[in-house]
């Protein structure tokens, strides 16, 4: 009996090291490597927010190209820029300007108020307090205004970036980066075919009304109407609807109108 105690005790000793060991090198390899996967999180960023903008050049690389961008971080109750206090509040909170993390802001109460259920026309149940936005300029001019944008479709919050031209009224382009939508129905907002059809739709209507949408089924294109209109997917009218709803929430009072309102006063 003592021999096979003996045995059996030295086969736990025996695991529990080789748990311990494996347990050092995973850690090791996880601190080692959180450098990498932070710089590839940044780029993957950087990289999706050039192709909303259509700003993607073959044969240049995502960190020349982002040479272009500001980065600029928004009071969102003001539209104004943040202040340097603000921005120094943000960074002693571990929110870098450099690589702003938005999602984690929004799960923050010292940085983010809960909507109510009429304000939270996009599903996101709290809105951050600042958001990170880029610009473009061009010949002296903003050229480039990109958004970054987020509410939910059918199965899953959807993350994206909007890309708006220099008169902060015309969409240059719009693209997810995030989502858990059906492939092949929900999941086509990242069809290239339906992501062009984005391009030049304005957010305002003639009378000025924030009018932009996804509709069910085609637009038609005779009507006034069609300037602020996209195509529905087929077969994922939630999916759909959640895509305009987010683009009325964000580029509405609640979300980056006041910033883009002044923007224009400004005469971007």
């Amino acid at each position: 009996m003592s021999a096979n105690n003996d045995s059996i005790q030295k086969t736990i000793l025996v695991a529990v090291l080789l748990c311990l060991v494996c347990s050092v090198i995973v850690s090791g390899a996880a601190v080692s490597l959180k450098p990498i996967q932070v710089e590839n999180k940044l780029l993957d960023k950087r990289k999706n927010v050039l192709a909303a903008a259509g700003l993607l050049e073959e044969g240049k690389s995502v960190e020349e190209l982002f040479k272009k961008v500001q980065t600029r971080i928004v009071n969102m109750e003001s539209g104004e820029y943040a202040t340097d206090a603000e921005i120094a509040e943000l960074e002693k909170s571990g929110y870098m300007v450099s690589n702003f993390d938005q999602k984690r802001l929004a799960k923050d109460s010292d940085f983010s108020e809960k909507l109510s259920g009429d304000q939270d026309l996009a599903q996101i149940k709290r809105l951050e307090k600042f958001a990170a936005v880029f610009l473009v300029e061009k010949d002296g001019n903003i050229d480039r205004i990109i958004l970054p944008v987020h509410g939910y479709g059918l199965w899953s919050t959807m993350y994206g970036f909007v890309a708006l031209e220099g008169d902060a009224e015309t969409i240059a382009g719009l693209g997810f980066y995030a989502h858990g939508e059906t492939p092949g129905l929900g999941g086509e907002i990242d069809n290239p075919s339906w992501k062009a059809m984005w391009a030049g739709k304005k957010l305002y209507n003639d009378e000025g009304n924030l009018a932009i949408d996804v509709i069910k089924g085609k637009v038609d294109n005779s009507l006034p109407s069609a300037a602020n209109q996209v195509d529905g997917l087929s077969g994922a009218t939630l999916t759909s609807r959640g895509v305009g709803n987010l683009m009325q929430f964000w580029m509405g009072e609640h979300g980056f109108a006041s910033y883009l309102n002044k923007l224009k006063e400004q005469g971007v």
